[in-house]
């Protein structure tokens, strides 16, 4: 069955940690999977953030084939819940705290700021190969990781031009906080619990990102 590609590009966007499933050292060769935080970069592809001594972090650096598991449960109905398993290559980044990445990670896991500061964990990214998508019984299929976002990744620099604009509006920030926009949509955080706010059309350029996202905040004014 062909899944359309904005099924599980929102759903990346809509859950906070994953299932990576690495292949241990020893015993040699089994699955080895742990359950980490992760945030998606400018093309939706998942960053963690690890420590040089895990497990999972030598099982990579053996060999960078992974799998990564993605689910929005609700209550013990699993099977009727949208997930999908992405298969790929996770490659170190070495970006800094500084970075556009990292700023884009912190912003969704504010905490991890303080393993940074250890200087001993290193941003990972999954480079998606293939993924298989559930999106409910009868709902499933397989995508090309090339086919998740064909346009053009939104700069780091326009990106955070956006969230300045949200900053700027009266709510209180301890209550809602724009954590990241693509051309699909943005990703809020409301009252402590992240949402996800879906364009009704991907946005091409720049103007139409602006305004659908000012419509967007204006929504979450009172």
């Amino acid at each position: 069955m062909k899944i359309p590609a904005h099924a599980p590009l929102h759903l990346l966007h809509q859950v906070g940690a994953g299932t990576l499933a690495t292949h241990a050292r020893d015993p040699h060769g089994f699955p080895y999977p742990t359950l980490l935080p992760f945030a998606t970069d400018a093309q939706h592809r998942p960053v963690i953030l690890v420590s040089r001594l895990a497990e999972h972090t030598r099982n990579l650096q053996g060999d960078p084939r992974a799998g990564f598991l993605v689910a929005q449960t609700q209550g013990d109905d699993v099977l009727n819940a949208p997930r999908m398993t992405l298969l790929g290559l996770f490659e170190p980044t070495h970006d800094d705290a500084g970075s556009p990445l990292a700023r884009r990670y912190l912003r969704y896991h504010p905490d991890a700021a303080r393993y940074l500061a250890l200087g001993d964990f290193t941003f990972w990214t999954l480079h998606i190969e293939r993924l298989r998508y559930i999106g409910g019984f009868g709902a499933m299929g397989w995508l090309d990781g090339a086919d998740l976002d064909t346009l053009e990744p939104l700069a780091a620099e326009e990106e955070e031009a956006l969230i300045r604009l949200a900053e700027v509006r009266p709510a209180p920030r301890d209550r809602f906080a724009l954590l990241g926009v693509d051309r699909y949509g943005a990703d809020l955080l409301i009252d402590g619990q992240r949402t996800r706010e879906v364009f009704e059309t991907p946005q091409r350029d720049a103007a139409s990102l602006h305004a659908v996202l000012a419509d967007c905040l204006a929504r979450y004014s009172d």
